[in-house]
């Protein structure tokens, strides 16, 4: 009975460090926070601030390859005091190379990245939206996700 009862530990403790090891590849590296910054008037920039764990990267809005990689994109409620001008940019320190099992060079960026719209805003409150967003490591990309966001202008 004893070499029946070790070998169900280990049946058991093999399929909790498989688990664990799922959790962890499926967890969100990502920590997204918001800011409304007032260039003058009723301008400002909306800037989404991105933060990512070790070894994990996001595709740049316009990554290059070979047209499979999902960058990220950003829309915005309809708010009638809302008024956005121009594209979302992103500022950050991004790299351009060649990765296997992709044609073309990529841009990507790691540890942190700002995306930056510019928009006119009248009067206090709320703008909600959704962002949506791919990260990859080395080895594997997740699953797109969409994530709401609050912008509070105060």
């Amino acid at each position: 009975m004893g070499k029946y009862l070790r070998f169900a530990l280990l049946v058991m403790s093999g399929l909790v460090i498989c688990n664990m090891g799922m959790a962890q590849m499926t967890a969100d590296p990502t920590k997204w926070t918001y800011e409304v910054k007032k260039v003058s008037g009723n301008n400002y920039k909306l800037i989404f601030h991105l933060r990512l764990e070790p070894k994990w990267h996001i595709w740049a809005l316009h990554p290059g390859g070979d047209g499979y990689e999902i960058a990220p994109s950003f829309s915005f409620n309809n708010n009638t005091r809302l008024k956005l001008k121009g594209e979302v940019s992103e500022s950050g320190k991004a790299t351009t190379t060649s990765m296997e099992g992709i044609d073309g060079k990529i841009t990507y960026y790691s540890e942190k990245v700002d995306y930056i719209q510019n928009a006119t805003i009248q009067g206090k409150g709320k703008i909600f939206g959704k962002l949506n967003y791919q990260v990859c490591n080395d080895n594997m990309c997740l699953p797109p996700k969409d994530k709401d966001f609050i912008f509070e202008v105060k």
